[in-house]
């Protein structure tokens, strides 16, 4: 085993990826790069060229969680950040498992490294106006009749309006796509059937109508590249970009338009399970993380659930024997029909404690 060389030991990784667990080619190939990173890394610090060196060159078959620490800081030196950290560290924790199991270390080192936590924050959403003005202004390049100008019309709605992944969309297939709904195969190959709007239903006819102008070779593709291949994300994520660009609305990458979508569902009403299964989550936590509510949707759901949305009552004096002392203000909230407070059974619990 320490005489294989690296190349075959990744392209045995890379089956295991795309074969055995099924990943999307945009997971593979990330998993692979961060793997080949960490190889070069290693080999940067024993003067060999990973090209053609082999797993006893790397000394390979003794990493320790002190090489891939070093590795994670050498990239945190080269200026990564913080969610890219947490990412390529997921990454490495899976290739050392692989390794361990293969019997390739005598360890897995990644076992125990902890994966630096990514920033925290919001999403970019656009609002519907913005949307709106982003997809029509895609329709309007659209209507020269360039066949990369439809396509990229089609795949903008698409991805708006069923909120999906970038690496979902350009891996979808020609049989996936129903009159009303496309078969999506998610994260993990998990599928699910999602809902396809009419304004994305008529630049998707629109594009199938010259799909035929893409193709080189016979393929299943759904999205087709200028050169008649399977269009590359980083293709569409420039396509994006320009077009928001274009249109006058803030910079707006593929998962923005995901983010937009479940977000304007749920300022629609949607509740979050449902969005949960429309964006194709195995976890509701992942769907808060993914959804952004609006303050104005906030202010509509506290007028309409919440008990203390009337107006205040007056303040109330307590007795001196109160642990409160002096005045305060009662629990306050809708009446009962007979006039009561709705809190007045409560008064005296919340008298008792100081923390009212």
């Amino acid at each position: 085993m320490s005489s294989l060389a690296v190349s075959s030991l990744l392209h045995a990784y890379q089956r295991e990826l795309s074969v055995r667990r099924g990943l999307s080619d945009h997971t593979v190939s990330a998993y692979l790069s961060d793997a080949r990173n960490l190889i070069d890394y290693l080999a940067s610090l024993v003067n060999v060229d990973p090209a053609s060196s082999t797993l006893e060159d790397l000394g390979l078959g003794h990493l320790e969680i002190a090489d891939l620490r070093s590795w994670l800081a050498a990239q945190q030196r080269a200026g990564s950040s913080r969610s890219s950290l947490a990412r390529r560290s997921a990454a490495i924790k899976a290739f050392t498992a692989w390794l361990a199991d293969r019997g390739v270390t005598d360890q897995d080192a990644g076992a125990r490294l902890a994966s630096p936590k990514p920033e925290s924050r919001l999403p970019h959403v656009l609002t519907a106006g913005d949307a709106g003005r982003l997809l029509d202004y895609a329709k309007d390049v659209a209507e020269s009749g360039h066949r990369s100008k439809i396509r990229n019309w089609a795949a903008c709605e698409l991805l708006y309006s069923s909120g999906l992944r970038i690496g979902e969309l350009t891996g979808l297939n020609t049989t996936d796509l129903e009159s009303d709904s496309v078969r999506v195969f998610g994260k993990g190959s998990v599928q699910r059937v999602v809902p396809v709007g009419a304004p994305a239903r008529t630049a998707l006819d629109a594009y199938l109508n010259v799909r035929s102008q893409f193709i080189v070779t016979p393929t299943d593709a759904l999205f087709l590249g200028d050169r008649g291949g399977r269009l590359d994300p980083r293709t569409l994520r420039g396509i994006l970009h320009r077009l928001s660009s274009a249109a006058g609305v803030a910079d707006t990458a593929p998962h923005d338009l995901r983010h937009s979508a479940a977000t304007h569902m749920l300022e629609g009403g949607s509740d979050l399970r449902t969005v949960q299964e429309f964006l194709g989550h195995s976890s509701l936590g992942t769907t808060q993380r993914y959804t952004h509510v609006s303050p104005e949707r906030l202010r509509s759901a506290f007028g309409q659930a919440h008990p203390a949305r009337d107006t205040w009552r007056e303040p109330v004096r307590f007795g001196s024997g109160s642990p409160l002392g002096g005045s305060s203000l009662r629990a306050c909230g809708r009446s009962r029909p007979d006039g009561s407070a709705l809190w007045r059974g409560r008064r005296k619990a919340h008298a008792r404690s100081p923390r009212l």
